[in-house]
């Protein structure tokens, strides 16, 4: 699962990586380009739930299988894109059958996993996400400068067929194959339920500046800081692995500190420390320092990793088991709708070079979601 997360951001992020390239071969603007990124970020949203009823009903095997068959064939599909129109739909279709990914991890989890270690088992199949993030410029940028943008969708094609072929092992594990007995006394999640609602606002705004800047990155560095498409390949590595090492040290945080999510106060005391350190984010358009705009960008996908990884933790820990690929669905799929809605704006800024207001924006996004996660879990406590 962790090997599936890591494919699927190579998948979503080689577009970030080449947007350069591939806004000036096709002509589209920076705003087209968001709009792009919406029609991925709505299908992502629709499907997170989607995958997550389907994941919990039918199981892993299936599960998986069929939405990695349907994004592999839609990740390839960019090779033969070229305009808005048709990078939208690719996009689209990708974004849906991207959403098994995290409901797909969460069930993993919660099915081979004792509650103890399960902030540390959602870290290590999260983090392939991150990873993925972290190793696309490494792999995908010699790829690109020898095939074109086009080869390099060919490429992560390819890696989904192989993932495939390895699941089909891998998954004829028993506790992978069979969904485990109900127990009557766990909780079911209600939309009237605050601690749901909390968990999406520590989720989707907390865990924001992970996607404002695995999208914006690219194109911040080429207009603001005047890089090349090979230099900014050489180092977008950088800001991932933040967000990478941030999964696995704040989920052992979660599991030695706030009894893998359980205590609602020391999620308190862990979400307010994440919502100081999320602040210098504000400073990066600030920074003339290429080395200085990528320690920011490091520091704010690891911050946030934080706040994705403590929201899943706090939901895991209050809800039935078998509704674990429905929880994650909702989280992901809630974090993807705030993309959706936001990444055209943050396109238009971008066109305006107003680069100070669209950073600052997104270090006051995790500000609000600490501020409506703690309104929103406070009966849990009283």
């Amino acid at each position: 699962m962790m090997l599936v997360s890591t494919i699927s951001y190579i998948d979503r992020n080689t577009l970030a990586l080449l947007a350069p390239t591939i806004l000036r071969d096709t002509q589209l603007s920076n705003e087209q380009y968001g709009f792009i990124i919406s029609a991925f970020s709505f299908a992502y949203m629709l499907a997170n739930p989607i995958w997550g009823k389907i994941l919990d009903r039918v199981g892993l095997r299936k599960g998986m299988t069929s939405a990695v068959s349907l994004w592999t064939i839609a990740s390839a599909a960019h090779a033969f894109a070229s305009g808005f129109r048709s990078f939208g739909i690719a996009r689209a279709v990708l974004g849906f059958g991207e959403g098994a990914t995290f409901p797909g991890s969460l069930r993993t989890v919660v099915q081979t996993l004792p509650p103890e270690k399960r902030s540390r088992g959602i870290a290590i199949s999260y983090s392939g996400g991150s990873l993925g993030a972290l190793i696309t410029p490494i792999i995908i940028t010699p790829i690109a400068a020898r095939w074109g943008w086009n080869g390099a969708f060919w490429f992560t094609g390819a890696v989904g067929a192989l993932w495939l072929a390895l699941f089909a092992i891998v998954s004829r594990r028993g506790d992978l194959q069979h969904l485990p007995a109900p127990k009557i006394a766990e909780t079911t999640p209600r939309w009237n339920d605050s601690q749901l609602w909390a968990f999406l606002a520590a989720y989707a705004l907390g865990g924001f500046p992970a996607a404002f800047i695995l999208y914006q990155s690219s194109l911040y560095l080429s207009a603001a800081l005047h890089k090349s498409q090979i230099e900014i390949g050489h180092v977008l590595w950088i800001p991932p692995l933040g967000w990478e090492l941030g999964y696995f040290f704040w989920g052992w945080i979660t599991d030695r500190f706030a009894q893998a999510g359980a205590s609602v106060a020391a999620m308190r005391k862990l979400f307010f420390l994440l919502m100081l350190l999320i602040l210098p984010t504000a400073a990066i358009a600030r920074v003339d320092s290429f080395a200085a705009a990528l320690a920011l960008m490091f520091l704010a996908m690891f911050v946030a990793a934080g706040f994705i990884i403590g929201a899943v933790a706090y939901a895991a820990a209050r809800y039935s088991m078998r509704h674990a690929g429905w929880i994650a669905g909702l989280g992901a799929g809630s974090w993807s709708a705030l993309v959706a809605v936001v990444m055209p704006g943050a396109g238009k800024l971008f066109d305006l070079h107003a680069y100070n207001t669209a950073f600052g924006l997104a270090a006051m996004v995790p500000v609000v979601g600490y501020f409506v996660w703690r309104v929103l879990s406070r009966p849990m406590t009283e």
